[in-house]
């Protein structure tokens, strides 16, 4: 008799069927697993072995095979002991056939039987309603799987506590929903004083989900700006919200079983390797442009990064997703993110003050931001100086509007946006291309004849075209005009060639 269970084996923030099968033959008493299971997969049947016994449970002195089917998928991750219990306890009469069979499991063993939190509960949980199956896990994974309402989450403590729960002696109530998390104590975009140019540029960035780029001198704010970035940006949409969660699930990164509505800002290193920016290394694990996804990624010091790190940027901005090709796995993660990067002007980062400056300007600046390649760069939407502050000038009161002001015109914006994307897989301006470019984003007849003469004037590539006139419908929406107008364009023009003319 062959008795059966499930789980499932992750590929991305997809979450594969995996049937857990158990034979009991006669033949020399053996336990061995098979159906392409790694090292963590093959110790499980030390740590089950374990855990039966610490349940005074005594494995028959039989062949125990247990098959990991499809066989050909690669099976990695401790959460395969619980199920792989489960059918060993199954085919031994003591828990029923039928109802492991109606579970999706996933958990680690002690070998005490207690059962530890894994990765992944949440993308499990959503695979489980798929296959219209409940899911049994840890109890520390069952606040962040119960966010599935379409599936019945059990969250156990022991491996004793399953048994007494599918016997009936004493079931457990179904899981609760972890809390929900929201920044507080975001700095204020009013803590930075001067740079209202900057400023606007953040708004617009941010009411569209707009690349930015940001050069200027040491100390003149660029981080101080980047920093204040999720004060102004909406919260995650419900979608958006599961969105992210599913891969910080892969990634342990979600709090207590708590999700968040904020949106992620992430900024990694200059010294990150390829495999931490893109993902990869052991379990093709999702990189920073994915824990990313629906949020910011800020990379500080942009020129430092190794410069296949920054090529590698390129087909994630375009394609909002990103492949991760192995010799035995492919695994694909969606990355919507929304670059935003700080540069100096210059190796020592003095290119405009001539008092300060070595004496290799201008040719450093030439060198220093050649580190950044040309199809890269036009792939920022919008490009703005940063010029420093004079320190008398940090004495004077806050100007400008604050985090909270602003953040009432983006959401009014991407509101705008919203409705005018139902019904497609359109999100934001950053989205528009081919007709829906067209047909949103057409400017009026003085608004056209000016980009056709700044083309011209400066050379815009057909990305950089497009690209001008969806931050200028950003800039419509944020003034509440319908139509994209000259000014419209005039401003998403000067966030264009500004910069490249400095640099």
């Amino acid at each position: 008799m062959v008795t059966r269970a499930y789980s499932v084996a992750f590929q991305g923030v997809e979450a594969r069927e995996v049937e857990v099968q158990c034979a009991m033959t006669p033949g020399l008493p053996a336990f061995s697993i098979v159906g392409l299971p790694d090292k963590a997969v093959s110790e499980a049947r030390e740590r089950v072995r374990a855990a039966l016994t610490a349940m005074s449970i005594a494995l028959p002195s039989k062949r125990i095979t247990i098959n990991l089917s499809p066989a050909d998928l690669p099976k990695e991750g401790s959460h395969f002991d619980l199920p792989i219990a489960l059918s060993l306890l199954a085919s031994l009469g003591i828990l029923p056939a039928d109802a492991v069979e109606g579970t999706v499991a996933l958990g680690e063993l002690s070998l005490d039987g207690t059962l530890v939190p894994v990765l992944g509960a949440l993308p499990a949980a959503m695979a489980a309603a798929e296959q219209d199956r409940g899911l049994l896990c840890p109890a520390g994974s069952g606040s962040e799987a119960a966010w599935v309402d379409a599936t019945r989450v059990i969250a156990a403590a022991t491996l004793a506590d399953v048994v007494r729960h599918y016997t009936g002696q004493v079931p457990l109530e179904p899981a609760k929903a972890g809390h929900i998390a929201n920044g507080t104590g975001l700095p204020d975009l009013r803590d930075v004083k001067g740079q209202e140019r900057a400023k606007r540029a953040l708004e617009v960035a941010a009411a569209g989900r707009h690349h930015l780029l940001m050069v200027g001198t040491p100390g003149s704010g660029k981080s101080m700006l980047a920093a204040r970035l999720p004060g102004i940006l909406p919260p995650l949409s419900a979608m958006e919200a599961l969105e992210t969660s599913m891969i910080h699930s892969l990634a342990g990164l979600l709090d207590a079983g708590g999700i968040s509505m904020d949106r992620p800002f992430r900024e990694p290193h200059h010294t990150a390797s390829m495999a931490a920016i893109i993902g990869g290394g052991r379990g093709a694990k999702p990189g920073e442009v994915s824990l990313a996804h629906n949020g910011v990624l800020f990379m500080d010091e942009f020129p430092e990064f190794p410069r296949t790190v920054l090529e590698t940027l390129r087909q994630p901005i375009e394609t909002g997703e990103v492949m991760i090709a192995r010799a035995n796995n492919h695994v694909k993660y969606p990355c919507r993110f929304m670059l935003v990067a700080a540069a100096n002007p210059c190796k020592c980062g003095y290119l405009s003050e001539p008092a300060r400056a070595c004496g290799r300007a201008p040719a450093c600046g030439d060198d220093y931001m050649g580190r950044i390649s040309g199809p890269l760069m036009d792939r920022f939407d919008l490009r703005v100086d940063v010029p420093p502050v004079s320190y008398t000038d940090l004495d004077l009161p806050s100007s400008g509007d604050s985090s909270a002001e602003v953040a009432a015109r983006v959401a009014t914006a991407r509101q705008v946006q919203i409705a005018r994307f139902d019904g497609s897989a359109l999100r934001c301006n950053a989205d528009l291309t081919g007709g829906a470019l067209d047909e949103m984003a057409a400017p009026d007849e003085e608004g056209r004849t000016l980009l056709t003469r700044v083309a011209d004037r400066f050379g815009l590539s057909a990305r950089g075209y497009h690209r001008v006139l969806r931050v200028a419908r950003t800039i419509a929406d944020l003034d509440g005009s319908d139509g994209v107008r000259k000014s419209h364009v005039a401003e998403a023009v000067s966030y264009r060639v500004g910069t490249l003319a400095a640099v």
